[in-house]
């Protein structure tokens, strides 16, 4: 029996052994061997000048718009415009009927006439005392009487000949002839767009950098690459209490009557004076909760080879443009840093370099139709 348990133990002594000796010499292996070098891309971290902007989006609203419509009801006789045409202050637009009116007006006008001649034969006969002072009132009442009924039918009829109120652009008319109105009811819309206004919102804690007769920059997706300038020409006195926003309104010229009312725009406005900022992509930087980071590049010598090495540090981040951001500490102009392939990543690692494709770095970016 104890010669049978020694050799069992043998046995089992060499398997565990034999298995230890394998583990020891896998793992000798495995750290005899070197990671493999990541595959990354980098830039150089350069200084650029940055001016500090506001940027927004707007409206565009007409210097003057209505709808025009009818201060009275009656039937349309007459239009006197095409859709679509420029129209200048006081031009007849549509003419309502007002044959009715016109019969009234000259039975007022009869009336009138008649009470006139009535107060000077009243003043005559009352300058040779052949009739009271009483009578003469009576008739000159009756004379003021008339001439109101008068005016007052004028101002009818005039209000059945609609007029543009000011120059500006007709829309899409609304209205057809013999088509009876009520009042109110709209018949077409004039713009004048000449002069334009842009409303736009800033945040409460921007008000600081605003004032009137600020320079903005208008951009409309309609026009791509085309800028507009003008000004800012007020700002609302009373912050919204729901949004903390506050109202601007910003004038362009618009000669060529490009900017149409309601049209989408963006609005950059230039506040306070150029800094210059460290500039990397943002695809550079890993924005964490414990700290923003990125991956610097150093060089590093081994067994005689030189070789790249990508260390992790902290930064700290400043304001953004387009697809860049300032780096305001922990970086050096001139360090080279990883801009992709950070997810692959630990600092320590060795890195090789393959700028071939690299993430976008514009101040600016335009969208891109492809």
């Amino acid at each position: 029996m104890i010669i049978m348990l020694v050799c069992v133990g043998l046995v089992l002594g060499g398997i565990f052994g034999y298995k230890a000796f394998v583990a020891h010499m896998i793992q000798k292996a495995m750290s005899s061997r070197e990671a493999p070098a990541v595959t990354v891309s980098t830039t150089t971290a350069r200084t650029e000048e940055w001016q500090p902007k506001l940027t927004a989006v707007g409206t565009v609203r007409a210097y003057r718009g209505v709808e025009v419509s009818t201060e009275i009801a009656g039937m349309v006789r007459d239009i006197f415009f095409k859709s679509g045409e420029d129209v200048q202050k006081g031009q007849v637009l549509v003419q309502l009927n007002a044959d009715v009116d016109a019969a009234q007006l000259n039975s007022l006008k009869a009336q009138a006439e008649l009470a006139r001649t009535t107060f000077r034969r009243d003043k005559r006969q009352f300058a040779i005392k052949a009739v009271s002072q009483a009578a003469l009132d009576i008739s000159e009442a009756d004379l003021k009487s008339k001439e109101a009924n008068v005016k007052q039918q004028t101002a009818v009829l005039d209000k059945k000949t609609i007029r543009a109120p000011f120059s500006g652009r007709i829309g899409i008319r609304t209205v057809d002839p013999g088509q009876y109105l009520k009042a109110g009811d709209p018949i077409v819309t004039l713009q004048s767009i000449d002069l334009v206004y842009v409303d736009f919102l800033l945040p409460q804690q921007e008000i600081a950098r605003i004032n009137t007769d600020q320079t903005v920059i208008v951009k409309s997706d309609t026009y791509p690459g085309k800028i507009f300038t003008g000004k800012i020409t007020a700002i609302n006195p009373e912050v919204d209490s729901k949004t903390r926003n506050i109202p601007v309104e910003a004038t362009l010229q618009n000669p060529e009557h490009e900017l149409l009312p309601g049209m989408f725009t963006t609005i950059d406005i230039e506040a306070g004076a150029k800094k210059n900022y460290i500039t990397l992509p943002q695809t550079a930087v890993a924005y964490n909760s414990y700290g923003d980071t990125v991956f610097i590049v150093r060089k590093s010598e081994k067994g005689g080879k030189s070789e790249q090495i990508a260390r992790q540090i902290f930064v700290k981040t400043g304001p953004t443009r387009g697809d860049q951001v300032a780096v305001l500490e922990g970086v050096s102009e001139g360090d080279i840093i990883v801009t992709s392939g950070q997810l692959k990543l630990k600092s320590g690692n060795r890195i090789t370099v393959n700028n071939e494709i690299q993430p976008a770095s514009e101040a600016a970016p335009e969208p891109v139709d492809k």
